[in-house]
């Protein structure tokens, strides 16, 4: 899974910017760009939405997406799996 910080430092360095220039365009301090990508805190909500317009991305993919840090469920098995064959019909055996 990917966190929030991980992907503020990822467009960062795609965008070329040191975590000093990014700072200088957000108004903030080059300490609260290092907590950030550190997971130390978060960006406040009207941040985020500069970050996605510096970036030219969206809030919600610079978001971790939901459930993400849940391990991911079985799946069932496919129903033609359950079909089995007797002679004269066909039976859904649960």
């Amino acid at each position: 899974m990917t966190t929030l910080g991980q992907r503020i430092r990822e467009h960062r360095r795609r965008a070329g910017l040191s975590q000093e220039a990014l700072a200088r365009r957000m108004d903030v301090s080059r300490q609260a760009v290092t907590k950030w990508e550190s997971g130390q805190s978060a960006p406040s909500t009207e941040n985020l939405f500069r970050l996605a317009e510096l970036f030219g991305t969206t809030v919600d993919l610079l978001l971790p997406s939901e459930g993400a840090d849940a391990p991911a469920a079985e799946a069932p098995p496919p129903l033609w799996s359950r079909i089995r064959w007797r002679p004269g019909s066909w039976r859904l055996w649960r």
